[in-house]
């Protein structure tokens, strides 16, 4: 299938909450407050459209398919919210606010609103560890930042963030920035997200030494004497650097410039990207149906400035 933009569900509110609703409530609509499927639609002019009435007796809230969501309170039409998930699901190396505010029509504020939302809905934090018996994984760190070689005569340095990857072969990647490549980071990191049954792999730094004593089996390339790929094949981290090659790409080409205080938001944005991947049987619609329903239960608020942390 190709992405027909005039299609109703990216231009008519009402197509775009029917879609919404499906893709949320496959089996009719959900109380979010009780989880009751006991419930009415509200009609007439006193009520907007897509509102329910819990009928149970404990509950009685008045609810829409939005209410727990990151859409919920937007006054951003719900066509534009179902637009930009499917863009931002469909574009392997990212679309920056400034193409959503240009393709949607709204201000960069409004396209900046929606892209952070939309990060946050594709973070996963229920993910289950990866690898186990007999699979392998590959852990390895790049730096993301501007290059001292690109910076101007009498500015500083800029500074480099550090951002870990466990990828699991043919299968998930577990992305996180992290304050440093130390042992004790990097073990911490993995604490959650590996099985310690997994074969894995690592280039010859000597925290990912000490880290591999962890794992069932350990298998490392010297890349700093140009080893890649071991002779028979097994060892590499190949895979994990593919991970980081599209990753950079996106930074350098669609983002330019990421702050630290979002970067693992947009790292988030990659890894969902990864682990619904074609090649996993994952098509741009499929991505972007998966992106609305992880919208669910991730209502995103900031503090008002002063209020304390």
């Amino acid at each position: 299938m190709k992405l027909d933009i005039t299609a109703k569900i990216y231009n008519d509110e009402d197509a775009a909450r029917s879609h919404l609703e499906a893709q949320l409530w496959p089996d009719g609509p959900v109380c979010p407050h009780c989880g009751s499927f006991n419930n009415t639609p509200l009609h007439g002019k006193a009520h907007r459209k897509g509102l329910y009435q819990c009928n149970e007796p404990e509950c009685r809230e008045q609810f829409s398919v939005t209410v727990g969501t990151v859409f919920e309170r937007s006054k951003i039409g719900l066509h534009k919210w179902v637009l930009a998930s499917h863009l931002f699901a469909a574009s392997k190396k990212g679309m920056s606010s400034k193409q959503i505010e240009r393709m949607l029509g709204v201000s960069y504020k409004t396209a900046w609103f929606i892209t952070m939302r939309l990060r946050e809905a594709a973070n996963d934090p229920s993910a289950e560890p990866m690898g186990g018996k007999g699979k392998v994984l590959e852990s390895d760190e790049t730096f993301v930042g501007g290059k001292k070689k690109n910076v101007h005569k009498g500015k500083p340095e800029p500074k480099k963030k550090s951002v870990h990857a466990l990828v699991e072969r043919g299968g998930r990647v577990s992305a996180s920035h992290i304050a440093d490549v130390t042992a004790a980071t990097l073990r911490a990191t993995m604490e959650k997200t590996a099985d310690r049954k997994s074969t894995l792999n690592t280039d010859d730094a000597l925290a990912n030494l000490s880290i591999g004593k962890d794992f069932a089996a350990h298998r490392s390339v010297a890349h700093t004497l140009g080893e890649y790929v071991s002779k028979d094949g097994k060892a590499h981290t190949q895979t994990v650097e593919s991970f980081f090659a599209i990753l950079k790409r996106g930074v350098t080409g669609t983002f330019h410039s990421i702050s630290e205080q979002h970067l693992q938001r947009y790292v988030d944005e990659f890894a969902f990207r990864w682990n619904t991947r074609a090649s996993l049987g994952v098509d741009d619609f499929e991505r972007a149906a998966t992106l609305l329903k992880a919208a669910r239960g991730k209502r995103l608020i900031y503090r008002p400035t002063g209020d304390p942390a």
